[in-house]
């Protein structure tokens, strides 16, 4: 089920209805202040909300103050093994602490970083991973992985209650896609907190995105989730971008355009796949929301194409343009993304008005035969890269 429970980690609500917020953690030693901050700074222009980042060793807990200060995203620090860390990146003034209290040194250290936390209003992440488990659960998670590790959750959520403490996020990470379902399904029906999800150590952006979108997208759509990382062996930007992608597929966020694009096959005439590579990036450059279709030819082109904002459908000289449903023009192959994203800076310049869609009186492929017969527009100057 949903979480119940909303907390803010920097001002970015998390849970309760609140949109599912995207982080990622950086790469660099965090004591490198320099390229910890610049690091952050590519994040956050790529989208991240929240930015965890490791603190092992006393000169990482030394430079948080001056990365809170210089950060452009809340910074959560990252705590294993040593309650006196924890302590000092509270002081230090973090928008969160992940904390495991199975390996912080006991019931007591973890009531000391609870008093600690509470005192600053600061929240937690406290949870379990398929890796490290203690070792009383190992029968268990021999039996059923998912069920140590949400027994493990529930153990440190009795413990943090016991403390008279709620503002937390708990997590039950795998890097099994069946078993962090599973869990993160049983922990739902059982906590009303937030749920941060993440396929853990998921491997290359290749198989690391399948795994994240299977598992994340899993649980998203049984409403269950309310922060993500994809951790994946790669710039932490790529998490981010994957993170989106995931998000804007099941229509849960919106962040720059969603291009959708057919698969090559023996109809294509236009060399789909180069257009899409092609259209795929200018499209970076756009951080408004809307659809793009990249069709390689007619037998898709006018419904698929037809459905998005915008569109092209490709032919051996000539193609389609589209725009909310209507075909606007035939011009010369060459000329179609040029064409395409003339009329996308026209509407977005004009407001990004879209009109009422009205049912079609022909199909869609009538009235691209009817199209075909028309002129075809000048190219312009430019020309397909």
């Amino acid at each position: 089920m949903a979480s119940q429970v909303q907390i803010s980690v920097g001002g970015v609500p998390v849970g309760g209805g609140a949109p599912v917020a995207v982080q990622s953690m950086t790469l660099t030693y965090t004591h490198d202040v320099d390229a910890t901050i610049e690091q952050i700074g590519r994040l956050a222009s790529a989208g991240c909300e929240i930015v965890r980042v490791a603190v092992p060793k006393a000169e990482d807990a030394d430079a948080l103050p001056k990365l809170v200060y210089l950060s452009p995203l809340p910074i959560v620090a990252d705590i294993h093994f040593n309650a006196s860390l924890a302590l000092r990146a509270i002081d230090a003034g973090v928008a969160k602490v992940r904390i495991n209290p199975g390996n912080i040194g006991g019931p007591e250290k973890t009531a000391e970083v609870v008093q600690a936390a509470k005192a600053k209003g600061i929240p937690m992440r406290i949870g379990a991973n398929s890796g490290s488990l203690p070792t009383h659960l190992i029968p268990l998670a021999q039996e059923d992985t998912a069920a140590a590790l949400v027994e493990e959750a529930l153990e440190q959520v009795r413990l943090l209650e016991s403390l008279d403490y709620r503002d937390f996020a708990i997590s039950v990470k795998s890097s099994s896609v069946p078993t962090m379902i599973r869990a993160y399904r049983m922990l739902s029906a059982k906590v009303p907190y937030p749920l941060h999800l993440g396929v853990t150590e998921a491997g290359p952006p290749g198989t690391g995105t399948i795994k994240s979108a299977i598992g994340l997208g899993t649980l998203l759509m049984d409403g269950i989730g309310d922060t993500v990382r994809v951790s994946l062996t790669a710039d932490p930007v790529k998490e981010i971008e994957v993170a989106f992608d995931i998000l804007k597929s099941l229509g849960l966020r919106e962040r720059g355009p969603v291009m959708i694009s057919c698969p090559s096959c023996g109809r294509d005439n236009v060399g789909v796949e180069r257009l899409a590579e092609a259209v795929a990036e200018r499209l970076k450059a756009y951080p408004e929301a809307f659809e793009v279709a990249v069709m390689g030819c007619a037998v898709n082109g006018p419904g698929e194409a037809g459905d998005a904002d915008f569109g092209i459908a490709g032919g051996r000289d000539v193609g389609f343009v589209y725009a909310h449903g209507r075909v606007l023009r035939k011009v010369p192959s060459a000329a179609l993304i040029d064409e395409l994203f003339a009329e996308i800076d026209r509407w977005i310049a004009g407001g990004m008005p879209r009109p009422e869609r009205r049912k079609l009186a022909k199909p869609a492929a009538a009235l691209m035969a009817e199209a075909a017969q028309r002129p075809v527009a000048p190219a312009p100057e430019t020309q397909l890269a």
